[in-house]
């Protein structure tokens, strides 16, 4: 048993150490807010990589995310007569739960996954350290452009996904013949039950979800070592450690919202 312990131990405080070091580099970011019109482009540039490039697999996600939505919880509410209320449904899951957390993996597994990488490679081949030199703080110029396109961007995409998914949900709520719901009761039932209130909380996860991608990418790519197989290690530990900390977040702030 203390066998076990022992590594246990070792593992949180090494989790801890982490959560510190992450803290310290937020704080960084922030503090160079103030250089963010003077780094105009390279925000733009991150947006384009961030937004524009994403726009396409999001639409993919996001239709048949709300396809399959509609289809499973349709042929349920038939069975008891209440298909009516599936834009109800459809609009909450999207808005308040899965295009936020999504949308958030996806620009993860997409985006984080190659900052992470590119960092990465500049850290291992010292371009950092001669950024350094060059007396160049690499927060302000790597970091801080690409915080700041990943909280303008994610929520972008979370409202687009959500408006994509609640045109699937409708589409097969309408097209298939078990469920057959009309696209004016589906939208009727859909403004009914979605307020500003759910449209709020849904951006404000999009907002921290995108800081975390942001900052976890960041955190990973500054602190890689060991040459090609040590950018390989940080890429995959960019992603999982940004999916483990959305789904954290998710929670606390589902309770913390409701």
């Amino acid at each position: 048993m203390t066998k076990f312990m022992e590594p246990l131990g070792k593992r949180i405080l090494y989790f801890h150490q982490i959560l510190g070091e992450m803290v310290i580099l937020l704080g960084r970011i922030i503090y160079f807010f103030r250089e963010a019109p003077r780094n105009v482009q390279s925000i733009l540039t991150q947006m384009a990589i961030i937004g524009y490039d994403t726009l396409p697999v999001a639409s993919v996600m996001a239709f048949f995310v709300g396809m399959v939505l509609a289809l499973q919880t349709g042929v349920e509410l038939q069975k008891y007569g209440g298909q009516n209320i599936i834009g109800a449904i459809v609009g909450h899951s999207m808005v308040r739960e899965l295009g936020p957390v999504m949308t958030s993996f996806l620009v993860a597994g997409r985006v984080g996954s190659a900052m992470a990488a590119e960092l990465g490679v500049m850290t291992v081949y010292e371009e950092i350290d001669a950024l350094r030199t060059l007396d160049i703080d690499p927060v302000r110029y790597l970091a801080m452009p690409r915080f700041i396109a990943c909280i303008i961007c994610v929520p972008a995409l979370v409202i687009y996904s959500d408006c994509i998914g609640i045109v699937g949900g409708a589409l097969i709520s309408n097209l298939h013949p078990q469920i057959f719901v009309s696209y004016a009761t589906y939208y009727d039932s859909l403004t009914a039950a979605l307020k500003v209130k759910e449209i709020g909380t849904g951006l404000t996860k999009a907002v921290v979800f995108g800081s975390i991608v942001s900052l976890v990418a960041c955190y990973v790519g500054f602190a890689t070592s060991g040459g090609a197989r040590g950018i390989g290690q940080s890429t995959t530990r960019a992603v999982v450690l940004s999916f483990m900390l959305i789904l954290i977040a998710d929670y606390f702030l589902t309770r913390l919202l409701l």
